[in-house]
């Protein structure tokens, strides 16, 4: 593929991923063949051993190839968590097309925009997904296929073509590690969702990392309960289970009693997810600390963790909650605490060992502990990680975004923090004026696109407010044109028909007029009184 026809750059290096298999294509091959009868990936609908997942993944490969996937196409998903959308990630690395998850709570317009965007030729979707998708298909004619993938229904189209490809072998596709091998999208801050590309070898490096530090292991059951449409847990899951030659199980609900009922049938090791999801399993009175007995690594990443929650979860749990940064361009985790250590206050812990964080000022220039500037990630300079990082390729079709945000050779982060002496980074602030709404990415420019989309709007101003459970709810001020009437909840109205639910303003209030700055811009500072 032509990188720079696609707004990316090449990696600064090409350095081999310590102790692991160096393309996600062949991660099966060596517990398939060393632990074959070992479980390796469970749903609601289907448990495989590792000789099973192997076949599995291989008949969904050539599944892709005879629906006219060659190396370079992309191929969409919007499945819930089952392992259909696991095997179909799987494969799709096996003969080098590049997958795109599609969050299953996204608007129809918003799930348009980014089939459309990657320019997927087929995307697998589940039967209400696929009803959906089917309506727009006028609208995107460069999608070819759209597959029924029902989980669980042997009577899908999905499964009666694996079916069909039991016992057949298809030629192997050499796969460079470097290649673009999958589009994680991501809200941005022009009111767009940014394509973020990445490589087989970047998704291998958090599994390599997590081995490497003890976190990981055959014995270490891992679960994943947030959507698998989202690369990263794709990352932190099947692929990080097969690394280390793990139990992943998909965990299909996303309330505490459902989750403990998983974590207990399953002897769930390791699950990491937003302080929302432990929140409720700390509070809800149904579950009690023998439901989690067996969760030793709970971790929480996607927003800030209030020390009383922290405090309250090991008191009732007898557990240390593990905080981590990361984002999609990394992709997953940069920094994490240390469970060897007490937890320090409002502290995301330390830099991987593969990893370098920097913090600049506005004209680039690094600053010394203790002084806040834009968090930045580099490769490691010395050691057995020296030069194995490397960040994302950049932006799908984005090369003005992918050189802001690449610039120097780093990853530019838009977030705003500082180390302390001994290296823990603590995170201050968002310069991209993100809102993080029970872990998900809520950027204010996508809403007020859509909430300029009204003719009655004048001016908006999006922001987000504290809030113990999610850490930030959405809510938004409103600017009506001139002898124009609206209520609140017609404008709440008009944005749930163009954005996914968590992203729809909770609560809506109207101005006269908005507060302006000697640049005519809002003063959204002096606007949170309006939601006290």
């Amino acid at each position: 593929m032509d990188l720079a026809a696609h707004g990316l750059i090449p990696p600064p290096a090409r350095r081999a991923v310590p102790g692991s298999a160096q393309t996600v294509a062949e991660l099966l091959e060596r517990p398939a063949r060393e632990t074959p009868e070992r479980e390796a990936l469970i749903g609601r609908y289907a448990r495989y051993s590792y000789a099973e997942l192997e076949r599995e993944v291989e008949r969904a490969a050539c599944a892709l190839l005879k629906l006219g996937l060659r190396p370079g196409d992309r191929m969409a998903a919007s499945i819930g968590n089952h392992t259909e959308i696991a095997v179909s990630f799987l494969a799709s690395q096996r003969i080098g097309v590049l997958w795109v998850g599609v969050n299953r709570v996204l608007a129809p317009p918003e799930k348009a925009f980014i089939l459309a965007d990657s320019g997927a030729r087929v995307a697998l979707a589940d039967r209400e997904m696929h009803a959906q998708l089917e309506h727009l298909l006028g609208e995107l004619p460069g999608v070819e296929r759209l597959i029924d993938a029902e989980p669980g229904d042997p009577a899908s189209e999905w499964r009666e073509r694996l079916a069909r490809e039991t016992g057949r072998t298809r030629p192997r596709l050499p796969i460079d590690p470097f290649a673009p091998a999958a589009i994680a999208y991501t809200s941005g801050t022009t009111g767009r969702p940014k394509g973020a590309v990445h490589s087989q070898h970047n998704m291998l490096l958090p599994g390599a990392i997590a081995l490497h530090k003890g976190r990981s292991g055959p014995e270490v059951t891992q679960a994943v309960c947030l959507p698998l449409t989202i690369l990263n847990l794709q990352i932190l899951g099947p692929v990080l289970s097969a690394q280390s030659g793990s139990k992943c199980v998909l965990i299909d609900r996303m309330d505490a009693p459902g989750i403990a009922e998983w974590v207990r049938a399953e002897r769930i090791v390791s699950l990491s997810s937003v302080p929302a999801t432990f929140h409720d399993l700390l509070t809800d009175p149904e579950i009690g600390p023998g439901d989690l007995e067996s969760l030793t690594q709970p971790g929480i990443g996607g927003a800030n963790c209030p020390e009383e929650f922290r405090r309250l979860f090991k008191q009732r749990f007898g557990r240390e909650v593990q905080i981590g940064y990361g984002l999609t361009e990394a992709p997953t985790s940069v920094t994490h605490t240390d469970p060897g250590q007490p937890p320090v206050e409002g502290c995301s812990g330390f830099v991987h060992p593969h990893q370098r964080l920097l913090i600049l000022d506005d004209e680039g220039r690094e600053l010394p502990a203790g002084e806040t500037g834009e968090i930045c990630v580099a490769p490691r300079e010395d050691g057995p990680w020296a030069g194995v990082y490397t960040p994302m390729l950049g932006y799908w079709n984005r090369p003005e975004a992918t050189l802001e945000a690449l610039r120097g050779g780093i990853l530019h982060t838009g977030d705003v923090g500082c180390l302390d002496g001994r290296g823990q980074l603590f995170v201050k602030d968002r310069k991209t004026d993100m809102i993080l709404r029970g872990g998900a990415n809520v950027y204010s420019a996508e809403v007020e696109r859509v909430l300029h989309q009204d003719p009655r709007v004048a001016a908006c101003a999006v922001l987000g407010i504290p809030d113990e459970r999610l850490g930030e709810r959405v809510v938004a001020a409103v600017e009506l044109e001139p002898g124009a009437r609206a209520e609140a909840e017609e404008i709440r109205t008009h944005c749930r028909s163009q954005l996914a639910r968590y992203k729809v303003p909770e609560r809506v209030a109207f101005v006269e007029r908005f507060p302006r700055n000697a640049m005519n811009k809002i003063l959204k500072r002096e606007l949170r009184g309006l939601f006290e």
